[in-house]
């Protein structure tokens, strides 16, 4: 064979030796388990979209390990949904003539509608968030480019499988559909090996996917720095990017789906998301949360559909963080009022106390001091009241009549009473004092009775 007809060999067949292989088989037995390629690209997927969602929530602000929080309740519930979209879509393959109900619980086997897994998953991940007290939005535009990223891996799942491929082309990029054949030889494109026979060459359109997938993931990052948007418009951003992607990737599509007036399900479900997903980035909160309002109970949570209520929580974070702290020093002023008064009132009790002490001094002297002045008062009013007495009984009083002074004289009878007064007065101030004077006058009587009787 000459060079001339080698070179014309290679150019008429390069559109063939461009084409893209397909994997010989997308599982692989250990032992009794079986590794499957589809069910390790989306563990795999899962996983970075934690990972870098984790770091993108807290360099908004937001506290470590929430993302896998939230994700403890979002990837169940995305699994669910997104198997339940692809049986509600794909129902003749389980339902229909010739097909197995139980093989819809076959999740392994690949089959996961992203619409169903990003509405169940979106539902999971509002549980998670209301929860764990975090706002619901913000989450969203800190993971959504890795679930972006965490879908694109998982298209390398579709290639394994040999599923999600376009029409039949002739592009040198076109991807080989190859028969595959379980151990006693049966057809089984799923869980079968290759022989090498190429059944078809079709468009790759899981790889456009993915490809768009990337490219998206790459805006978005881009988007967020320079723009800073946030309140759930990142996440609107990127629910619209990757509709366009589907909607133009399902064009090219002719594998087995669910059709509506001659177009698949899958475009009218794209169309309809993508207007939602703009409707919500024009008109949703412009800005984005602070890092306090990322703190759990940082401010009230409304309900996803108190619109009002919404937009007012998020276009005025900066009062809720003044109120916030104005609510804290509040709080922090009632207590050193509170602490005032309570020291204010103890004080004036011991004053209270106090001033009835001094009170209570002062005032005993000066009742002892009155007690005193009556007594003298009375002692002296007594002394006059005998000496009166004596004169009188003197000047009346015969002293052959047999009578005493103390008889004849009231006045007279009537002193000891009196002294006896004067004495029990003056006890409580000065006993020796009353006492003395008590006695001088009693002399001074009996001295002047002496004289009347001589």
């Amino acid at each position: 064979m000459t060079l001339r007809v080698l070179a014309d060999s290679v150019v008429a067949n390069s559109d063939v030796l461009a084409y893209i292989p397909s994997p010989s088989q997308g599982v692989w037995q250990i032992g009794p388990f079986p590794l499957r390629a589809y069910a390790l690209c989306i563990i795999v997927g899962i996983v970075v979209a934690i990972w870098w969602g984790e770091r993108r929530w807290q360099e908004r602000g937001g506290r470590s390990g929430t993302v896998l929080d939230v994700a403890m309740f979002a990837v169940p519930f995305g699994l669910v949904g997104g198997r339940l979209y692809h049986v509600a879509t794909d129902w003749q393959k389980y339902f229909g003539e010739g097909g197995d109900p139980l093989d819809a619980l076959k999740i392994y086997q690949g089959g996961l509608g992203i619409w169903g897994a990003v509405f169940l998953g979106g539902i999971g991940a509002w549980i998670g968030c209301r929860i764990y007290r975090i706002p619901l939005p913000a989450f969203g535009d800190a993971i959504a480019p890795p679930i972006l990223l965490a879908q694109a891996i998982g298209r390398l799942g579709n290639y394994f499988n040999q599923e999600l491929y376009g029409r039949e082309t002739d592009l040198p990029w076109g991807l080989e559909i190859n028969l595959r054949f379980d151990d006693d030889g049966k057809l089984d494109m799923m869980n079968g090996v290759s022989t090498g026979v190429v059944e078809k060459v079709v468009q790759p359109t899981f790889l456009y996917e993915m490809v768009w997938n990337l490219i998206v993931v790459v805006l978005l990052v881009q988007i967020d720095k320079r723009f800073r948007i946030g309140h759930g418009r990142l996440f609107a951003l990127y629910v619209a990017g990757y509709c366009v992607g589907r909607f133009v990737v399902e064009l090219l599509r002719d594998d087995e789906a669910t059709h509506i007036a001659g177009i698949r399900i899958n475009s009218f479900t794209a169309a309809l998301v993508f207007l939602a997903a703009i409707a919500y980035f024009v008109f949703a909160t412009k800005g984005r949360e602070t890092a306090q309002m990322l703190q759990p109970d940082a401010v009230r949570r409304p309900w996803p559909w108190q619109f009002a209520e919404l937009r007012a929580v998020g276009a005025n974070p900066e009062v809720i963080e003044l109120d916030a702290e104005a609510e804290a020093e509040a709080e922090s002023d009632d207590d050193a009022k509170s602490e005032t008064a309570d020291e204010a009132e103890a004080k004036a009790e011991s004053d209270t106390d106090v001033k009835s002490t001094e009170d209570e001094s002062e005032a005993t002297p000066v009742a002892l001091g009155k007690s005193a002045a009556e007594a003298e008062s009375a002692t002296a009013a007594t002394t006059e009241s005998g000496e009166s007495g004596e004169s009188a009984g003197g000047a009346t009083a015969e002293p052959d009549s047999g009578v005493t002074p103390s008889e004849t004289n009231p006045a007279t009878s009537k002193t000891p009473s009196a002294t006896e007064s004067g004495k029990s007065a003056a006890n409580g101030v000065n006993g020796t004092k009353n006492s003395a004077a008590t006695g001088s006058d009693a002399s001074a009587a009996a001295e002047g009775d002496t004289a009347d009787r001589s």
